[in-house]
């Protein structure tokens, strides 16, 4: 399994854009899917996006179509979200995940068994 470690969150205001990263250490990050999910204050985490190991395939959630785009380096070993026109809505705490298996691309929550530590990223209007 792969170790994941975010970096990137802040303060941004409304409509601005923010990148944060996941660096993976361990073996294989170029066998794994990826996903991030986000925790708003008070809420449940939820499923933002994924993708697939070679960076063809992502899926996201309908509130953050066309604002936010998820993207891999894997000679890098690292996983990006890229946020733009973000919304005082995107305030969470976000984290990257990779699934307990490689090769497996999934939207399951169940499935995901590495998580990061989270990085906080906070809109205000």
């Amino acid at each position: 399994q792969v170790q994941l470690v975010e970096s990137g969150g802040g303060l941004v205001q409304a409509g601005g854009s923010l990148r944060v990263s996941c660096k993976a250490s361990g073996s294989g990050f170029s066998d794994y899917a990826m996903a991030w999910f986000r925790q708003p204050p008070g809420k449940e985490r939820e499923l933002v996006g994924t993708i697939d190991w070679l960076g063809v395939n992502t899926w996201y959630i309908d509130s953050v179509k066309g604002r936010f785009t998820i993207s891999r380096v894997n000679a890098k070993n690292t996983l990006y979200l890229q946020m733009n026109s973000l919304k005082p809505e995107d305030t969470a705490v976000y984290y990257c995940a990779a699934p307990t298996m490689s090769l497996y691309y999934t939207k399951q929550v169940p499935d995901f068994g590495s998580w990061g530590q989270g990085t906080q990223v906070t809109v205000f209007s």
